[in-house]
């Protein structure tokens, strides 16, 4: 068995090779070459489909129930304020530099040296897949949604985001909704035509104070804000159409489905949502991987962004090495010692289930 020691190190130095390798999202090809030849070097038999990297556990029992690891290698591109080398993964002062660092690079291989520590064990209560995946900052198609149907049963998952190792054991969902509000045109001067903005003002109203009738324990109320209104074309001509847009936070108080349902059925305007697939995810506070964290002092809470739990039919909780604080910010970190503490917290959480 490889000790945490071996496994922070080598965690260590894979994290600054990814670093060191621009992986922008659908552009993570060299990544995953790394990440696939760094668990051959193991022993590991690895999958791989496009940008996207997994594999189970040596001793592999189809009788078993199956944890998910999974964080991606894709990285926003550098913002304008850098003022060092975002590829040039230095530690100093205890600090590892450099883009995707902190946002998931530390959680990343922390998964990685995780699933690595359980991977030849032969008396575990469950099996284990790692998943590292491509495209999670743009929420694309060909990220962990393309491979899901390629792991199997999945009884749940941990999601590697930077949490400060607290528990996120709830996610808000997501819908964009583009929205048309339709009268007929006519000369302004005459009373003539019927004003669409008029008509999506009576909707943008309902959007700004409606209150679903469930609320979350972990969020409360889902929030819909609108962002974006366009109407018109010249001073004097009553406009035939009004488009608006609205960004819906659902919360696990529904799926995404049913807060589109009841949204058409209480405005006049037509509602086109962009996508319902990033959906809200939780899992319950009694759960063993939940009541695992809170045993070693760790705390629950609701996350507010998006990740690739959104992409997830299973129990999950999103829970990694890093600051969510840090994720996209100029001159990107991640402190060394949250990787090793990283390791050491997921494999102590692990093993109150699986031995």
């Amino acid at each position: 068995m490889l000790s945490t020691d071996t496994l922070f190190q080598q965690a260590t130095q894979l994290l600054q090779q990814l670093i060191a390798t621009p992986s922008f999202s659908r552009e993570e090809n060299i990544t995953a070459e790394i990440i696939n030849s760094f668990l051959v070097a193991y022993g590991v038999k690895t999958h791989r489909k496009l940008n996207n990297i997994w594999a189970w556990n040596k001793h592999f029992d189809p009788a078993k129930p199956t944890i998910l690891l999974n964080s991606h290698h894709d990285t926003v591109k550098p913002n304008s304020g850098y003022t060092r080398d975002p590829y040039d993964a230095k530690i100093e002062e205890g600090k590892l530099f450099g883009l995707g660092s902190n946002d998931a690079g530390g959680c990343l291989v922390s998964l990685i040296a995780t699933f690595l520590y359980y991977y030849n064990q032969s008396d575990l209560k469950y099996n284990f897949c790692l998943a590292t995946t491509a495209e999670e900052e743009i929420s694309g198609n060909n990220g962990l949604e393309l491979i899901v149907p390629e792991l199997g049963k999945l009884d749940f998952g941990i999601v590697g985001e930077p949490t400060l190792m607290q528990l996120a054991i709830a996610e808000r969902g997501l819908m964009v909704l583009d929205c048309t509000s339709f009268g007929r045109a006519g000369h302004a001067a005459r009373e003539e035509g019927d004003n669409a903005i008029y008509k999506a003002m009576k909707d943008i109203q309902w959007f700004r104070t409606y209150r679903f009738p469930k609320e979350s324990e972990v969020f409360g109320p889902i929030k819909m804000s609108v962002t974006i209104i366009n109407a018109g074309s010249q001073h004097n001509v009553v406009p035939a159409t009004c488009t608006f847009t609205v960004d819906v936070r659902v919360t696990d108080a529904y799926r995404n489905e049913e807060v589109l349902d009841m949204i058409r059925e209480q405005v006049d305007c037509e509602v086109k949502p962009r996508s319902i697939r990033l959906k809200p995810s939780s899992i319950p506070k009694d759960h063993p991987i939940v009541q695992a964290g809170i045993a070693l002092g760790r705390t629950t809470y609701g996350s507010p962004t998006t990740s690739d739990q959104s992409l997830l039919d299973i129990p999950s909780i999103k829970l990694g090495p890093g600051d969510s604080g840090r994720s996209h910010m100029a001159d990107e970190f991640v402190y060394v010692d949250e990787i090793r503490e990283g390791i050491e917290l997921y494999i102590k959480m692990l093993d109150q289930l699986v031995r």
